[in-house]
């Protein structure tokens, strides 16, 4: 049971002291806020389609891996909707506060790519079709977040966007991996090509971690544990999300990893994409960068207990 913990425990704690260079180097002047939007285009377009593409390419194609992860992607789709609408039934009459909506969406919304993806390959590295998982949780959330999503904060239709949930590079490198995956490419692509989109791939934590670190150094600190709001979302998204997440799958014939895989990408901390729209739409652009730093912080202590449970019922 405890081997889960540790496993979880230690690959978080990387994870975080990968925080410190960016945090330092913001300190001392050698980086700002003005760096960010460049580390995060080579995160988004230089990292994630060799981040997606690697992990499918590591598979032997099988029809049942692909009926696996196609339902993968119903449940993570259905549980980040069903949770998020029960949250706009129980706060939607207080929804003209923006800090509510940046709830509702920051509970759902998380890191699942850059941070759930390292640590269920970590807990069970012999089951490498985790990773397509966390791909097709990504894709799940892709399309919600420029549709349902952006309605949640902006409570305008306008903003809905199907292209742009479709023209990202999460989304547009799917076809391409399903492709290497239904060809075989495991058996004919070059090492050296295998090998490098997987060098490019491993680059993903250090360097989103790296730009959470020089976020962290230009914040008050005060301001990170002030608001109680933070708290709640971070609850929510934590421990709450991922509960009800597993919850739908426990029951169900399904195998252990698609299970550990549901559990352990849901409870990633809040992603980024949250204080991106929120500073797209002028909505409460400091709670929203705050709780994604304050729900990072917090997933050191509540992925590991979650990981309890697998070893409970695995």
């Amino acid at each position: 049971m405890f081997a889960y913990f540790q496993i979880a425990f230690e690959t978080v704690f990387l994870a975080m002291l990968f925080a410190v260079p960016g945090y330092l180097l913001a300190r001392f002047g050698k980086a700002n806020a003005e760096h960010i939007p460049t580390l995060s285009a080579i995160l988004v377009y230089g990292c994630t389609p060799p981040l997606i593409v690697s992990s499918f390419v590591a598979l032997d194609f099988s029809w049942e891996m692909l009926g696996g992860m196609g339902l993968f992607f119903v449940i993570s789709l259905a549980a980040q909707l069903l949770f998020m609408g029960i949250l706009w039934l129980l706060l939607h009459k207080k929804f003209d506060d923006a800090k509510y909506r940046i709830l509702t969406i920051g509970a759902v919304l998380g890191n699942t790519g850059y941070f759930g993806l390292p640590i269920i390959r970590a807990i069970l590295p012999g089951s490498p079709e985790v990773a397509c998982y966390a791909c097709m949780y990504s894709v799940s959330m892709n399309v919600l977040v420029f549709t349902i999503g952006v309605f949640a904060l902006t409570r305008d239709k306008k903003y809905m966007s199907l292209r742009a949930a479709i023209f990202n590079p999460t989304v547009l490198s799917l076809p391409v991996a399903l492709a290497l995956f239904g060809l075989g490419a495991k058996s004919f692509l070059p090492p050296f090509l295998v090998g490098g989109m997987e060098l490019l791939s491993r680059m993903t934590v250090p360097l989103c971690m790296t730009i959470l670190g020089i976020r962290l150094a230009n914040v008050k600190i005060g301001r990170l544990f002030s608001r109680g709001i933070m708290y709640v979302a971070a609850g929510c998204k934590l421990v709450l999300f991922p509960l009800f997440a597993y919850a739908l799958v426990l029951f169900l014939p399904l195998p252990f990893p698609f299970k550990a895989a549901m559990l352990i990408i849901s409870a990633a901390p809040c992603g980024t994409i949250i204080y991106n729209l929120a500073e797209m739409h002028k909505s409460e652009q400091e709670l929203a960068a705050n709780v994604v730093l304050l729900s990072t912080l917090l997933c050191v202590g509540t992925i590991p207990l979650l990981a309890l449970l697998l070893g409970a019922v695995g």
